[in-house]
């Protein structure tokens, strides 16, 4: 599969979406803004055929995930509150984020 030149853009609004799973496919985490309560594990899932990361933008986020390879998981409990931004370092362009709440 070749890399697109820029993510997929849809034109509808990223609006927070709760639950607990990421789904990672055409080059995009889905949903790009997740709202969760402190406590909450959130799994991310690779749904791509290319390998990607989920990995705390800037320095001392908490993910770290290994490269993810197709059907791969990266679960992390959140315990603390805060909006935690992250992307994929292999294309950076790939980027969400996970509010936390009391």
């Amino acid at each position: 599969m070749s890399k697109p030149m820029s993510p997929s853009n849809t034109g509808v609004p990223a609006v927070p979406v709760t639950g607990n799973a990421v789904a990672i496919k055409n080059f995009a985490f889905s949903p790009a803004t997740l709202k969760i309560k402190v406590g909450t594990k959130v799994t991310w899932t690779n749904q791509d055929t290319d390998t990607h990361t989920v990995t705390s933008t800037g320095s001392g986020g908490p993910l770290h995930s290994p490269a993810l390879a197709t059907q791969a998981t990266y679960s992390y409990t959140f315990t603390k509150p805060g909006t935690y931004a992250y992307l994929c370092t292999i294309h950076p362009f790939m980027t969400a984020t996970v509010e936390v709440t009391q």
